[in-house]
């Protein structure tokens, strides 16, 4: 597949970004001579963890639901979510008037939980073992006549996400590489459409948990593989077992690669963040900065997306007090 026939052009986030200007905050890019020793290079890093919510979430939420109908506004939206894209959802809801229902796993974190409860949304739900999540989610879509919008797998969700990279190629035209963190692969593959579009020679590496790799084994067998099982990782938002669909199909031709991070060293780059940028990161938002000590590609600047903060402090300083021991092996 060209990038001509992908299923998400640029003109689609541009179209984002003008639905989110004076909504979304643009947030900072962030610099320190310790990660550029680190990494052996310039780093700037994308604050995404001070987006409104805490994440990257709110941008894709909020274009999806403003591109709405109005019927489909009134009737109301559901979405499923380990949290950062249930508070997107509430808050979009909340600023647009339209009745938000989201499908939580049993072991969200209790801060995105009470977060997306404050904001006014309904909340469901499941246990990730034993319950068919998307199943519970196209139930109630279809008893309550609810519009589905996907933490991932749609157009404008990726879309709202792509403006992420707009601003941080505008705020650092330099960079030659840009790290993004992969759950779903909304993120990543707006970071894709958006940097090609600039730069066609800047490098776009998708990066997750050891535990998680499902889109670094779909890349490398060429198809989408699914994991065996939940992955059991600290970054609860990449616990994925395969990539979505739409994400899956324009990542498959525009990132360069996939690597891979253990959980010690997601630990180890919120102390950096923490550190040397005054950034509280929760795991998730960190994935990206943990690659940088191992990357090996081309020469040159590199940009990392920071995507989110959503932990509590008790959590926050339990992980980066007591990290867990590096029991699995990277993978890149």
């Amino acid at each position: 597949m060209s990038a001509a026939d992908l299923p998400l052009s640029v003109d689609d986030i541009y179209d984002a970004q003008r639905r989110l200007r004076g909504v979304a905050a643009s947030t900072p890019v962030l610099a320190h001579p310790a990660l550029d020793e680190i990494a052996g290079r310039t780093v700037i890093c994308k604050a995404e963890a001070l987006q409104r919510t805490g994440s990257f979430k709110f941008r894709g939420a909020y274009n999806a639901m403003a591109a709405l109908s109005p019927r489909e506004r009134r009737c109301g939206i559901i979405g499923a979510s380990s949290g950062n894209h249930a508070q997107a959802l509430a808050l979009a809801g909340h600023l647009l008037s339209v009745p938000v229902t989201v499908v939580v796993p049993h072991d969200a974190p209790e801060g995105k939980v009470n977060g997306t409860h404050t904001l006014g949304a309904d909340i469901v739900a499941y246990h990730r073992q034993r319950d068919d999540r998307d199943a519970i989610v196209a139930q109630l879509a279809t008893d309550r006549g609810l519009a589905v919008v996907p933490s991932a797998d749609a157009r404008a969700v990726i879309a709202g996400a792509g403006t992420v990279t707009l601003e941080l190629l505008w705020q650092a035209p330099i960079l030659t590489v840009i790290l993004v963190p992969v759950g779903g692969g909304g993120l990543a593959a707006g970071t894709a459409v958006a940097a090609k579009h600039i730069n066609p020679r800047i490098k776009v590496i998708g990066v997750e948990p050891a535990s998680a790799a499902d889109t670094y084994a779909s890349l490398r067998a060429g198809h989408i593989t699914e994991l065996p099982a939940v992955p059991d990782t600290i970054a609860d938002g990449l616990r994925h077992t395969t990539p979505a669909a739409l994400p899956w199909q324009i990542n498959k031709t525009l990132l360069d690669d996939a690597i891979t991070v253990t959980d010690a060293q997601i630990v180890q780059a919120m102390g950096w963040a923490f550190q040397h940028l005054k950034v509280v990161t929760e795991p998730s938002g960190a994935v990206a900065l943990a690659a940088l000590a191992g990357l090996n590609s081309q020469p040159g600047p590199v940009g990392v997306i920071l995507s989110g903060g959503s932990v509590d402090l008790d959590a926050f300083h339990r992980l980066v007090a007591t990290p867990p021991p590096r029991k699995e092996p990277a993978l890149a």
